[in-house]
């Protein structure tokens, strides 16, 4: 597995190569990578210092309790994660993070909007 950590460049072209994948900017500087129009699935500052998404209920306590994450202030009652760079993840564990949280959002929306999204 590769150390390497990802830039806030990096994260957003991995975001938007993700099925259905857009972004926009909102709240004074914040970039939200969403699908379907406006579900969300990350959002990072503008400055790369911090980056937010959404992951598996029965994984976000488990998730919390690993040093430089914490639950995400506004959404964490959905079960979203919060970390600041540099991020405590590698490259291949954050991609993975992305892409599962950007799949929750996907199975959440109706069945005829999730043909092409889903990659499983």
């Amino acid at each position: 597995m590769s150390e390497k950590r990802m830039t806030e460049e990096q994260i957003a072209q991995f975001c938007l190569a993700l099925p259905g994948a857009r972004e926009d900017y909102k709240w004074g500087g914040i970039r939200v990578f969403s699908v379907a129009g406006n579900k969300m699935f990350a959002v990072a500052d503008l400055g790369g210092a911090g980056l937010s998404f959404k992951v598996a209920d029965d994984l976000f306590l488990g998730y919390c309790d690993r040093p430089g994450i914490r639950p995400a202030p506004y959404l964490a009652r959905a079960k979203w994660v919060s970390m600041v760079a540099p991020y405590p993840v590698g490259r291949d564990e954050l991609c993975d993070l992305l892409r599962r949280s950007h799949q929750l959002v996907v199975r959440r929306l109706p069945k005829r909007t999730q043909v092409g999204l889903l990659l499983d």
